[in-house]
């Protein structure tokens, strides 16, 4: 598989290239969008961007530039490596974390308003939907073989990681003792366990 990988892959316009994965993440997550209701979808986005320091504004936008302008880009013209190992297995990882991010969804919608997302996928980690994502394009980087295109995502990752923590912070604020005590529980990235003060 690894040879298969190359750094940059042949860009071309086409049919079977890494946008058709990209495009039917997008087309789920737009509809279940569409069909949750407005105050699930408010919440989804509902962040208090104030909590945010200069320095996670900054990485946040540098994260989002990489993975949403650049990786975007690149990921449209990178042909699939059809007939390949590599596209097998990105394939079959894709369906697998594109349902992961699916239920997690549900996670949230079904969650009360007035209550943190503690069940489903968020008994296991408190960002799924995050993590789901990001399996999800690294699966797509595998599909096409690009080891820039992944490397780009990890370090749009690892940028955003940053809003993350903030998101935690205004969480702690909303929710006070019960989302601590969840914190001390539920690691941040599935396995990933992190230490709290």
């Amino acid at each position: 598989m690894i040879g298969e990988m190359e750094l940059i892959p042949e860009l071309k316009i086409g049919w079977l290239n890494g946008w058709i994965l990209v495009c039917l993440m997008f087309l789920i997550f737009g509809i279940l969008i569409e069909a949750f209701p407005k105050n699930v979808v408010v919440r989804l986005y509902d962040f208090d961007k104030s909590s945010c320091s200069k320095m996670q504004r900054a990485f946040t936008a540098i994260g989002k530039l990489l993975l949403g302008l650049v990786w975007l880009v690149l990921i449209i013209f990178a042909p699939l490596k059809i007939g390949s190992n590599v596209l097998i297995i990105g394939t079959i990882l894709y369906t697998v974390s594109l349902a992961g991010f699916i239920i997690a969804l549900f996670n949230f919608k079904n969650t009360p308003l007035d209550q943190p997302v503690v069940k489903g996928l968020y008994k296991i980690s408190r960002h799924p939907q995050l993590f789901m994502l990001f399996i999800l394009f690294f699966e797509i980087c595998i599909a096409v073989g690009s080891w820039l295109l992944l490397f780009i995502l990890i370090i749009s990752s690892f940028l955003l990681h940053f809003r993350t923590l903030s998101e935690e912070k205004t969480c702690l604020e909303k929710y006070g003792d019960s989302y601590h005590a969840y914190m001390k529980c539920v690691p941040r990235y599935f396995l990933i366990k992190t230490n709290m003060k």
